[in-house]
This record gives structure tokens, sequence and C-alpha cells, in this order.
């Protein structure tokens, strides 16, 4: 590994972490170069702490989402600089192809060959605006929601309707007593300032406790714990990562004296509010 890839990497890793240069260069090389591992690395001897921040993409670009019938599409374009992320023909090209998107239910492999405007590929379209920019663009992700459930979405530093830095998406069952806007609008606020990974405590996957555990157990051993006090210590800061994690046990951000599931349970007028899926597709925010 080249000396000004590690400098990018522990530069990354420092972003990321808040944690110092030498510290950040240790982890680096200690784990190759990969930043996942190197966060890993450094939770484990309690130097960083889990956060938000740590899930991000390092990435620039926008999200965008495109609307019809009540069926949402969402799809993530970056770019290598910020910069490029407000040029007015990414940004052109970037909502034209969301349009599309929606038509090929996010599927990229048949998006890449649909036609634009211009009777070009978007395949093509992206090689022309690469050479005219200069700068590496990629179609990273998309995703479809049918209309199925109801969509409520919220746009976070947005560059203009639809189009900016975080989408964040909340799925509620269909409910014919209640008026779901208002609640459905706040959920979605909330999960793009909270990005929870799962709905509630059954919905987390294995592995992601697991894993969890063994760092919590590690990073206490690192620093002095006594045996007999591991397992007990390293329980309740599991049970505070699933808290922060699931949506329905998180606080509530427009009022820390209530959870989520409370709020909906507020607005449950009638019928059971039901979340079918929060869904955060997100870009790295500028600090």
């Amino acid at each position: 590994m080249s000396n000004k890839l590690i400098l990018e990497n522990i530069k990354k890793l420092r972003e990321i972490t808040g944690v110092g240069f030498s510290d950040c260069k240790l982890a680096i090389t200690e784990n190759n170069g990969d930043i996942d591992k190197s966060i890993e690395y450094l939770r484990k001897k309690g130097i960083a702490k889990a956060s938000k921040k740590m899930s991000r993409v390092a990435a620039e670009g926008l999200v965008l989402l495109h609307e019809k019938s009540g069926a949402v599409s969402i799809i993530e374009v970056n770019s290598e600089t910020d910069f490029v992320a407000k040029n007015k023909d990414f940004i052109s090209f970037c909502k034209e192809i969301s349009e599309i998107n929606l038509i090929n239910k996010g599927n990229l492999k048949t998006l890449n060959s649909s036609k634009m405007k211009n009777n070009k590929t978007i395949e093509e379209n992206l090689i022309n605006l690469i050479s005219k920019i200069g700068e590496k663009i990629t179609i990273r992700r998309s995703k479809f929601y049918d209309n199925e459930a109801m969509n409520f979405s919220y746009v976070h530093n947005s560059l203009e309707q639809n189009v900016g830095k975080v989408i964040s998406i909340v799925r509620l069952a269909k409910n014919k007593s209640d008026d779901l806007k208002e609640i459905g609008n706040k959920l979605a606020m909330h999960i793009a300032a909270q990005s929870p990974i799962a709905i509630d405590e059954k919905d987390l996957k294995k592995e992601v406790l697991d894993k969890e555990l063994e760092i919590i157990k590690e990073e206490l051993i690192n620093s002095g714990k006594k045996t007999d006090m591991i397992e007990k210590i390293a329980s309740g800061k599991l049970k505070k990562f699933i808290s922060d994690n699931t949506l329905l046990n998180q606080i509530w951000i427009m009022d820390t004296k209530k959870k989520v599931k409370d709020v909906i349970k507020d607005y449950s007028k009638n019928d059971e509010i039901k979340v079918v899926d929060p869904v955060k597709p997100y870009i790295k925010e500028q600090p």
C-alpha cells in the first residue's frame, strides 16, 4: 500500500472516529488499510466509541427520490467531491435517472441500459459526464417501494425538492381509520437523524449482536475490568446498543421523555399503527 493511500485512509478513519493521527495510523497499519477492521480495532482498544458517524459511507454525491401513485424509488449517485455534487450537469443527470429508476423499480441492471431523453443509454451518458467533469461518478445503489404500504419521506440538506444529502423513508401499514401523514413525516425525520438499523430487537440480525458483544467484551478486557464483572457490564452495554439502534426503542428526537413506540401508540387513535420497514439510504454528510 502506497504512502499516499495510507495517508488517505488515516484521514478517512480520523473523520469517521474522531481519533488522533497516531492511533489511526497504527490501526490502518495493523489492518492493512481496511477501514471497517480499523474501526473495530480502535473500539476494542477502547479508543473509539460507537457512533452513527461510523456507519456513514465515505463518498460525496446526492440521493434522489421519485414518487408516483404512492410508489417510491430512491437512487444514490456518488461523486469524488462535494463540488461536483453541486454541478448543474451532474444534478440534471441525477434527476433524469431518478425518474427512470422509478419506472425500472430500482433495478440497477436494467437502469444502465435504459434510454435517456437524448436517446443514449444511462451508461453512455454517465461515461460522457465523467469525461466532461473529469471526476469518477458512480451509481451506487437504489431502492423501490411499492404502494402496498404508505411511504413517507424526509430530505435532509436538500438542494431542491426530492434531492439532497440524506433521504429517509418509513413505510407504515395502510390504516383506514387514522390519518398517518403527520406521524409518518415525523418518523421519517427521526430516522434521518437517528439512523436505526432495525425496527425492533427481534429484527436485529444475530451476527450484528454477536459482533457487538465481542467488541464490548474485548474493550472491557483491555480496560482492565475484572472477569466476574465483564458479563454483567457487557449485558448492560448490549441492551443500550439495542435501544440506541432499533427504531421503536429509540428516544424520540422531538420529546426526549418518550420513546418512539410511545409516540406511535399516542397517534394510534383507532387502529394500531405498524411500521413495516424503516429505511435510510444515505451518503456522507459534511462535518
